[in-house]
């Protein structure tokens, strides 16, 4: 929309005489609804008043700025609404959040369609009639907002005062209490406690500050935590920019007890967005919208969603986050949030939890948690990963597979088809297998044990501060009403049973004839879909088996040619015919997860709506059940597969074991651990770094995109639409919204715990992949979807015990991957008991066992020119050579290896156990300063409540200095002994020092 010099000088009056335009306004508004016309400096197309257009920091931009620039800045940016003058808050300009008609704030829209079936209509708009009239009953304000010929139209809602102290006391909201009464001040009454009065020789006292002995470790964690905090200090947002959020002590409010609490006069403002959200969204969940008495399970804004009579409700985003918008609460979470260029900077966790709520908040409390403790892993990982680079050049068992000299040729990697070869041609893939496979790998498997335990513990420390600081400490969980679905689906049950809690009487299903051939028919379900994973395992071994061989035919029927590209690109693939293929079935596999994946996701809802869950929580619980078994089968299956089955039972040259004909997988010469770390590196960046970022960020890109090519708005349409319009296009905010988030994140952490002794660098991978996901998940909510009601949980929930499941899962797949599939205990044996100097000279020859090729059987035999020739091959296992009294048979070195690795586990398990458990009980859930700091502010209140309740009971008034003193009076209950520990002290029985030893007090 093109803006002339005219409208910029209007809109240069409009900021300077901002209170005068105001009144105008409002008066111009009240006056249209009498028939009277004013003339009014508003945009003829929109009820909403232009603005003076910003930059990004809120500063006013200068009228030269070129036109241009001015109309790519406003493009999709709301134009502002100021408040009405009959609000005190004129100082910025803002969306429009009010009633046309009145000075009242919108929490809530309530949209519907005008389109379907006549019959439809009628009875939706009779379920709303009743709905809407049982919300003015509560006391809710409404207003609709019906265009003509518009498809959608929407029921603005607002709570009262009255309302929402109602609620707020029955919901037991904590509120702040008055500033005298603040923690802060509280703080430092308490502070005052730490000088002591001690008696001078020859009469008197003297004041002493006394400061209170910690112990060791109290003050080497308190100078740890210092330490932190200054290293963390340049990550620190700028706080003149984005404010810190000081906590207030905070209380249950109660009408009753209002002179407790700090009420400004504008009473409107007292109670924030997300709790005026919160407490309408209550009242929409139980309010019922038929007059039929036998449905009484017809109540719900949840329920008239999923029966059509509404098509969504949710609270308006208070404002635009696109430059040119007025400053508000969710441009500030763009600009110093979402945005790239603040991805090293801490989050504003109390500004998200302001504006998102709490489980919002407490999602990107842990993720953040998280990927800070990723940093010293990432290190660790990757000083080991540098350790094994640098020693892979002078490894004794790498230089021999390297050294030609040796002339180790090895057996045939299939029957009749394949050709014998070279040790040597695997040179490149055994120091490979090095830079992994290290004394320093086991080092690293030890520390990420620990580090598992830690990162939980303290992630519970934490959480228990902000649960004290969010006033979750003392959280209870409502009871969850029926979810719509659970009743539309019994609508047509005859039985009936009382809820024990609510008393309603709600459609029944009894266990044993109706649930429990469900519950069988979904296990059952989840099993065959579990199994499909499996297959899928087995097809990637045969396509890895089949496509082995079929390169070793290739490069042997290569025919004698002049040219130099096809001889060298022949020996290429020849010499890594192994990596191409563990590479492409790897790649494979990442397909075949991504696929199954949307298959998973589809059956397992399904499953779950047949089950009938009688509540949201019961159906959150079976679907994070469910989707989580059936994504740890189809993620790790593979790996598992690599790391603990692949070349165990093999065989041996002569009398190969074989499954549906066909001979197993053998590891290649540089063992199976090379092949666990590229199956690791592939599915765990392929998924994380390039799926799920293509599916979050790139694909909903695209339909954007497509949807503005075949649908185009005009600028003129774009400034017309209403805030709620414009939310009502963005994605809903569903409540499996975070569920995928914590499923990948719990992935992540699975292959970091599960196999990271394969894998040193997956550390790293995942912080970088952590940092790129919280700025895509802080987009996604601030611009893509609608504001989703703030809810409140004092935890990640069931994820937690996921979590510590996979930690204490993970000890006993490390000591494995290390003593089976690593080369660490054969290395260790062979320099204790079989080195002739106690190095690992000599190693690879002492594992490679010798075969007769006459033992062959004539089916199986290489038949090509040249293999006749070849008298003995060698293979990787512990057997007696064919000369030998028991050839073939495992040797002792076989035995001392097996023995040496079943007691690597059991050690390795029961240390790691033991030191982990240890360390969970010696580091409390809740930091001993927090935990006083609660009983404190709880005692504290309480006391005040008491005393000044008996001084009203008394006929009293109660003011701020009687509140100030009755703190004082607390406070002189306790003091300081002589090593600074606080002690309670009885008034009346203490010995205060007398009138003239008060004058002696220096």
């Amino acid at each position: 929309m093109k803006i002339s010099w005219k409208r910029k000088f209007l809109q240069q009056i409009l900021h300077n005489n901002i209170n005068k335009i105001a009144a105008s306004h409002w008066e111009h508004r009240m006056s249209e609804e009498k028939g009277e016309k004013i003339p009014m400096l508003a945009n003829k197309e929109t009820d909403e008043v232009m603005q003076p257009q910003t930059n990004g920091g809120g500063q006013q931009r200068s009228a030269d700025v070129p036109k241009k620039m001015e109309e790519e800045e406003e493009e999709d940016a709301d134009v502002q609404d100021k408040k009405p003058s009959g609000l005190t808050d004129l100082e910025k300009l803002g969306r429009n959040m009010y009633f046309k008609s009145e000075p009242r704030r919108i929490d809530y829209i309530l949209a519907w369609s005008t389109e379907g079936k006549p019959e439809k209509l009628a009875h939706s708009k009779e379920a709303r009639a009743v709905f809407e009239e049982n919300l003015e009953k509560e006391g809710l304000k409404l207003e609709r907002d019906e265009k003509e010929g518009a498809e959608i139209h929407y029921l603005k809602v607002h709570a009262p005062y009255e309302v929402l102290t109602r609620y707020a006391e029955i919901l037991k909201v904590r509120m702040p209490v008055k500033k005298s009464m603040d923690l802060d001040k509280i703080q430092q009454k308490y502070a005052k406690l730490e000088t002591i009065l001690i008696k001078m020789e020859g009469g008197g006292f003297k004041r002493q500050v006394v400061t209170p002995m910690k112990a060791v470790s109290t003050r080497l964690w308190d100078t740890m935590t210092d330490i932190t905090k200054k290293l963390f200090t340049p990550f620190q947002l700028d706080p003149n920019v984005v404010k810190p959020i000081k906590r207030r002590f905070n209380v249950a409010y109660s009408r009753d007890k209002e002179y407790l609490f700090d009420i400004p006069e504008d009473k409107d403002t007292y109670f924030d967005n997300a709790t005026r959200n919160r407490i309408v969204n209550f009242i929409l969940r139980r309010k019922p919208f038929s007059r039929e008495k036998e449905k009484a399970y017809s109540f719900g804004i949840n329920k008239m969603i999923a029966d059509g009579h509404y098509t969504d409700a949710y609270p308006l985003h208070e404002g635009h986050w696109k430059p040119g918008s007025a400053d508000n609460e969710r441009k500030l979470l763009f600009d110093h949030w979402a945005n790239w260029r603040n991805c090293f900077k801490i989050q504003p966790l109390d500004h998200v939890r302001g504006y998102f709520g709490e489980k919002i908040a407490i999602y990107f409390a842990w993720l953040g948690f998280y990927m800070l403790m990723l940093i010293p892993a990432s290190i660790i990982g990757l000083l080991v990963f540098i350790y094994g680079c640098a020693i892979s050049g002078n490894s004794y068992p790498a230089n021999e597979v390297c050294d030609e000299s040796k002339n180790f040729t090895m057996c045939p990697l299939c029957d009749y088809q394949c050709p014998y070869w070279k040790l040597s041609a695997a040179c490149s893939h055994a120091r490979a297998s090095r830079i992994f496979d290290n004394n320093a790998t086991v080092f690293f498997a030890i520390f990420m044990s620990f580090w598992g335990t830690l990162f939980l513990e303290f992630w519970k420390r934490k959480q228990a501060a902000l649960q004290f600081k969010w006033d979750l400490t003392d959280f209870v969980t409502e009871e969850q009403p029926p979810r719509p679905e659970f009743l539309a689906k019994l609508e047509h049950i005859t039985t009936y049973k009382e809820h024990p809690i609510t008393g309603i009487k709600e459609p029944h299903l009894p266990f044993w004839r109706r649930r429990f051939p469900i519950y069988l028919m979904s296990w059952t379900a989840m099993l065959f879909l579990a199994f499909l994973a499996i297959v899928a395992v087995v097809g990637v071994i045969a396509y890895r088996i089949s496509t082995l061989a079929a390169l070793q035919v290739l490069t042997r029927d290569t025919p004698v040619t002049n040219s130099t590209f096809i001889a060298s690109t022949a020996e290429l693939v020849y010499q890594n015919a192994s990596l191409v293929t563990t590479v492409t079935a790897a790649c494979i596999n990442l397909l075949i997860i991504v696929i199954l994946n949307f298959i998973y996701n589809r059956l397992a809802f399904w499953l779950t709506d047949m089950e009938c869950l009688r509540t949201q929580k019961e159906y959150d619980d079976s679907i994070t059940l469910k989707l989580f078994s059936l994504q740890f089968v189809n993620y790790y299956s593979s790996i598992i597969y690599i790391a603990f089955v692949k070349g165990r039972m093999v065989g041996r040259p002569g009398k190969y074991a074989t499954l549906f004909g066909g001979r197993q997988e053998e590891c290649e010469a540089g063992g199976c651990l090379i092949e666990l770390c590229i199956q690791l590196a592939i599915i765990m960046t392929g998924k994380q770094l390039i799926v799920n970022n293509i599916v979050e960020i790139l694909i909903p890109k695209i339909i954007k995109w497509i949807k503005r090519r075949i649908w185009p708005e005009t600028q003129e349409q774009k400034m017309s639409k209403s805030p709620w319009e414009k939310d009502y296009k963005l994605q809903p905010a569903e409540t499996t919204s975070l569920f995928y988030e914590y499923l990948e994140m719990v992935l992540q952490f699975g292959f970091l715990t599960l196999f990271v002794a394969a894998f040193p660098l997956g550390p790293l991978f995942a912080l970088i992949n952590n940092i790129l996901e919280i700025r895509f998940d802080a987009v996604k909510f601030t611009t893509e979807l609608r504001r989703p009601m703030a809810e409140r949980i004092p935890d990640i929930g069931v994820w937690y015990s996921v979590l510590y499941g996979i930690s204490r899962i993970a000890v006993i797949s490390n000591a494995f991957i290390i003593a089976l599939t690593s080369d660490f205990i054969p290395r260790l044996v062979y320099t204790m008991a079989y080195s002739p100097d106690g190095s690992l000279e000599g190693y690879v020859d002492h594992t490679l066992a010798v075969f007769n090729t006459s033992d062959f059987e004539e089916a199986k035999r290489p038949v090509f020119e040249g293999s006749e020739i070849v008298e003995t091959c060698r293979y990787r296992d512990f057997r007696n050579p064919p000369d030998s009294d028991d050839p073939y048979e495992y040797s002792q070195m076989y035995w001392h290896v097996l023995a040496a690795r079943f007691a690597f586990v059991v050690v390795f398990e029961n240390v790691i156990v033991v030191i982990t458990g240890l360390i969970a009980w010696l580091i409390p859930d809740v930091p001993a300063k927090l935990k006083l700091h609660i009983r404190r502010e709880a005692y504290m209140s309480n006391e005040i409540i008491i005393k000044t309740e008996l001084m009203r009971a008394q006929g009293e008034q109660v003011g701020e200095a009687d509140i100030e003193r009755i703190i004082q009076d607390e406070n002189q209950r306790y003091r300081s002994n002589e090593l600074g520990s606080m002690e309670l002290v009885h008034r009346r029985s203490a010995s205060p020092p007398n009138d003239k030893e008060k004058d002696n007090i220096v």
